[in-house]
């Protein structure tokens, strides 16, 4: 079988996917989703009186962010792209990185940011990758939706950053491609002007584009584990937006030097 295509979807996309399926079908190879719901996540929060807490683009996750992620990315948005991908005749599955043994972390430790202590609470750093069940169900033709949680060798359950998990599991699966689909449908040198996008982004465009500004946060870390990804074995990192899955006319490649 050929290598798999591991296809990230960020949540501010996940009420913009209709487009999307056709394109997995059209892929030939085996695809796997991995998806996250931060915003989904923070309005379930404020709805509950809660206003999480978020760190040059990472959750700090307490208790209730914990049950939070749970509810929402196990369950509530998980469920619902499964139900999508099969609708549009797909033969979809949805796991977390609970199921099978697939994702095995420990806590991560406190950061140092800005001169500050952080510690993001229940967040995991992952230590092990079984793609067993995921080997196992696209071996006979499944497409696998999995959200972002893990556990420890206690069985707690953690939250992971999502574009971790897609490069750590495409880094296992020795994919062909790694797609970020992101809602700015590549990487932008100033947001509001469309030609502005990078067609490629190196290591120096990607330290300018820190330097500058018009790289940070989210996009920092999808950069970040893109470049990692790269360096373990994964053909081609992509950022690109919903509609250009496939073609990625209006996408921007990640890639290791300068051209």
């Amino acid at each position: 079988m050929s290598a798999p295509v591991v296809i990230k979807i960020g949540g501010t996309v996940l009420d913009n996917l209709s487009t999307l399926w056709s394109q997995v079908e059209a892929i030939e190879a085996p695809v796997v989703i991995v998806h996250g719901g931060g915003n989904q996540s923070t309005k379930l929060a404020q709805q509950l009186g809660h206003s999480p807490r978020i760190i040059n683009g990472r959750r700090v996750t307490t208790d209730l962010d914990l049950n939070i992620a749970e509810w929402v990315m196990r369950g509530a948005v998980n469920t619902a792209l499964v139900a999508e991908a099969n609708v549009s005749g797909l033969h979809a599955v949805g796991l977390s990185g609970v199921d099978g043994r697939m994702i095995k972390v420990e806590r991560r430790k406190p950061w140092m940011i800005d001169g500050e202590s952080v510690d993001f609470g229940w967040v995991g750093e992952i230590v092990h990758i079984n793609t067993t069940v995921i080997d196992q169900l696209t071996d006979r033709g499944f497409i696998c939706i999995i959200a972002p949680l893990g556990f420890d060798l206690t069985g707690q359950r953690f939250n992971i950053n999502a574009d971790t998990v897609a490069c750590s599991i495409a880094q296992e699966m020795n994919a062909s491609e790694l797609i970020f689909v992101t809602d700015t449908g590549g990487v932008m040198r100033d947001l509001s002007d469309p030609e502005s996008r990078l067609n490629s982004c190196s290591p120096d465009d990607e330290a300018q584009g820190i330097d500058k500004g018009w790289i940070s946060n989210g996009m920092s870390v999808k950069i970040h584990m893109a470049r990692n990804a790269l360096n373990h074995g994964v053909s081609k990192v992509w950022i690109t937006g919903v509609n250009d899955v496939l073609s990625k006319i209006s996408a921007t490649e990640i890639i290791a030097q300068g051209l």
